[in-house]
């Protein structure tokens, strides 16, 4: 009969790819410079075994190892692992259970970024670089009222982001990012690969509307259809942007 130490074993042999993904996409978000000290976390989702891979709490970047990488189901009950998850974790399985298409978190107090939502100031699209990759503003959410700081604070903050997304009638995969008033930013992708990738984004695009705004702040966002075509282009069903596969045409 299984051992639980057999059981464990076979768990993170199967999780195994997810895991070394995440534990890859840690190693990057920091190598990125967007995490001091260990302020930021990558997640990733297996949906179809029920599972999540986490940073653990309050481990060193530079001594992380796969072996360190925390599973938990999507109640957030550890599975398969000697550590703690990062206090986050609670944050992140809201934004898994509202949004099936997201398939991995990452959460940083990046400078720029911070610096807008703990100014509780949404991003506009000043430019191109934002249209690039955000349909638009990258909201700020409401602050958190005193209740829901004082009881399950982490699983108040991930709701806090579904409100407002779902009160702008938002596709979160339009605009990956968002901004947690008084707090920090939070982003996600279909991939731990495009959560990174989208959260790097958002601290470039953050210093870029910060540095507008000292040399204009009437700057007024880009035109709608200026948007338009610089996202789709990347997003659309017609996207030309980038190559494709060998024979299915040649975007210019």
């Amino acid at each position: 009969m299984p051992t639980r130490q057999s059981k464990v074993r076979d768990i993170r042999k199967y999780m195994k790819p997810l895991i070394d993904t995440v534990w890859r996409e840690n190693l990057r978000l920091k190598a990125s410079g967007l995490v001091t000290f260990t302020w930021g976390n990558v997640s990733a989702i297996d949906r179809e075994a029920g599972l999540v891979a986490i940073k653990p709490s309050g481990v060193d970047y530079e001594t992380l190892t796969p072996a360190d990488i925390v599973l938990t189901d999507m109640k957030g009950a550890i599975v398969a692992s000697a550590l703690k998850p990062s206090s986050d974790v609670p944050t992140h399985l809201v934004l898994y259970r509202a949004f099936p298409g997201i398939g991995a978190v990452v959460h940083t107090h990046a400078t720029y970024a911070t610096a807008f939502a703990q100014a509780c100031r949404p991003v506009p699209c000043l430019g191109t670089t934002q249209a690039d990759y955000f349909f638009g503003t990258v909201p700020v959410t409401d602050p958190m009222n005193r209740r829901d700081i004082r009881s399950e604070y982490e699983a108040h903050t991930g709701d806090l982001m579904v409100k407002k997304i779902r009160r702008l009638n938002m596709n979160p995969l339009d605009c990956p990012s968002i901004l947690v008033a008084n707090h920090a930013p939070f982003s996600w992708g279909p991939t731990a690969t495009k959560a990174v990738e989208n959260a790097i984004v958002l601290e470039e695009v953050c210093k870029m509307a910060w540095l507008t705004y000292a040399l204009n702040g009437k700057t007024k966002p880009v035109a709608s259809c200026l948007l338009e075509k610089h996202y789709r282009r990347k997003h659309g069903s017609g996207a030309y942007y980038g190559q494709t596969a060998r024979g299915a045409g040649n975007p210019k």
